[in-house]
């Protein structure tokens, strides 16, 4: 296979212009050769006819023919011929005998080489001859008298090899100043490849077209929207996420090279054009999207050329980031236990300091038997380990916020045929009891729109967990006895920020909605009789070891 060659940047460009203005030459070579040259020949022919013409109007030359005297003729042809540097001046009569000519031994004598048969009749001509002085090129005009009688012809003749010789001289002249172009356009063409290298940067065009590739492809995958204006205020570019983002709040169609203001005028990146200071995560309002906005201006050479403004859907960093805590499951569930466990150490460093070895005992026993007792029960119902640790953490926790967390009797969870079933378990069964967590714990409405808990109404705070498997389904219940939820809010409480705990709040039962939507499933809230609110979760379950049907 051959070796692909990789020409420089500043070769390619001093080929193509060297080539254009090669290209260039020659055609004006050609038309020089078709037009400017032959017409050095027709100069020279005027020339020979406006000194013919002008001789056979010269009464001295009608005189003679009619007289017969060729003295006069002779001495003034031959004053004519020196002065203007032809090669002769010949008269001669009706009958072809010269009256004139540079040789006086020739006058008298028939003309030689022919072609004044046409002037004998009384037509003008031209045309090329050997005689006794050589080639020449020769114009042949009437003489006539003053009453148009013709008496003669007059033959005014220059050397051919003097009309090839000024022809050629023309042609060298025209090649010397095309070759003169040529080499000033090589010398221009090389100055121009070397100066837009560095306009470049020194890049090679293979390198500027996969920077180009790149750049694109680049632009297009960053999940941010991006515009980018120039000095004027006009849109330059736009990448896929911003077309989105901009239809999502309403503005459709092409809004490449359309003034930024005329779309999104709260942007204010004229503001950033004239003043040269960007802005960091502002918020906008956009058709009722709200947007972080970064906008900086775009300097080259110091001086301030455009403006780029970097955006994306707040809501969506805002489930991102919910998403991303989502490891607080389980880094809560291991905060709790490890909590517990130093909590469970400083009781025993203090019965060991004060010495009470029996009580110590008796404690450690307690401890290690309700341990058990709770590990048993949990992995005797929960058979994933993932779940039965996650559930363990969320145990832990409710023990220290005073609430008494309780796994139905009738609880069962077979491990799962797919992994990741239980990730979105978990999720769910995670957001829905530290919803309920937060809702006994009367801190105030929840995101569900509950009151404040009134402690004097219960005498403990319980949730209650359950699940029920049964082949190919799975029903997860989450109950509490705290205020419950009221009616009016049970179809705004899955909206995405729907809260009434404040900012970025009311994000954890729309992940709830979206998992079990993920899964395929269906979620509703249970009328209770009394006090509470208990969630029902009903998802497609592939146990691990059965097959479904």
């Amino acid at each position: 296979m051959a070796k692909k060659k990789n020409y420089s940047l500043r070769t390619t460009v001093a080929v193509m212009v060297s080539a254009v203005v090669f290209l260039v030459l020659l055609v004006l070579y050609i038309i020089f050769s078709n037009l400017i040259i032959p017409q050095t020949r027709h100069a020279l022919e005027d020339k020979a006819v406006t000194i013919a013409r002008t001789i056979a109007l010269m009464p001295l030359l009608s005189e003679g023919l009619s007289e017969g005297d060729s003295k006069g003729i002779q001495a003034y042809t031959s004053k004519i011929t020196r002065r203007n540097d032809i090669l002769f001046v010949v008269v001669m009569d009706m009958n072809s005998i010269r009256y004139s000519h540079p040789d006086a031994s020739k006058v008298g004598l028939p003309f030689v080489g022919g072609g004044q048969e046409a002037a004998l009749r009384g037509q003008e001509s031209i045309s090329e001859g050997t005689g006794t002085l050589g080639n020449s090129l020769r114009a042949f005009v009437p003489v006539y008298d003053g009453r148009g009688h013709q008496l003669g012809v007059v033959v005014a003749g220059l050397s051919m090899d003097r009309v090839e010789r000024l022809v050629r001289q023309n042609e060298w002249t025209i090649i010397a100043i095309l070759v003169s172009g040529a080499l000033l356009g090589a010398g221009g063409a090389f100055v121009l490849a070397r100066r837009i290298k560095q306009m470049m940067f020194g890049m090679e065009p293979a390198d500027i077209s996969k920077l180009l590739q790149e750049r694109s492809a680049m632009l297009e995958s960053i999940r941010e929207g991006i515009i980018a204006i120039d000095q004027e205020g006009r849109i330059t570019l736009i990448n896929m996420e911003a077309h989105r983002l901009l239809k999502a709040a309403g503005i459709t169609g092409a809004v490449v090279n359309r003034q930024i203001a005329d779309y999104w005028p709260e942007l204010r990146l004229e503001h950033v054009l004239a003043s040269g200071e960007g802005r960091q995560d502002q918020e906008l309002e956009l058709g009722g999207i709200s947007l972080l906005v970064s906008s900086l201006p775009v300097r080259v050479d110091g001086e301030i050329a455009g403006a780029i403004a970097t955006f994306r859907d707040k809501t969506e960093l805002e489930v991102l980031a919910e998403r991303l805590s989502g490891i607080s499951v389980y880094a809560d569930a291991l905060r709790a236990g490890a909590h517990e466990f130093m909590n469970k150490l400083h009781v025993i460093m203090g019965m060991t300091h004060m010495g009470l070895y029996d009580e110590l005992q008796q404690y450690i026993l307690g401890t290690a038997s309700n341990y058990q007792k709770e590990i048993g029960a949990i992995t005797r119902q929960i058979k994933d380990p993932v779940m039965a640790g996650f559930l363990l953490g969320k145990l832990s926790r409710a023990r220290e916020s005073g609430i008494e967390l309780l796994l139905a009797e009738e609880c069962y969870l077979p491990e799962p045929e797919d992994p990741q079933v239980i990730h979105e378990l978990i999720t769910i069964a995670g957001n829905l009891l530290d919803n309920a967590m937060e809702a006994l714990g009367g801190s105030g409405p929840g995101e569900h729109g509950r009151g404040e808990h009134n402690r004097g109404e219960h005498n403990s705070k319980q949730i209650e967990l359950a699940f029920h498997y049964e082949k190919g389904r799975l029903l997860c219940e989450v109950s509490d006895n705290g205020p419950g939820i009221p009616e009016a809010l049970r179809e705004q409480i899955f909206a995405q920020g729907f809260s009434s705990k404040g900012e970025h709040r009311g994000i954890g039962l729309y992940l709830v909605r979206k998992s079990v939507d993920k899964l395929q499933g269906h979620l509703h809230i249970a009328a209770n009789d009394g006090p509470g609110t208990t969630f029902i979760v009903d998802v497609p379950y592939a146990a691990k070891g059965e097959e479904n049907l």
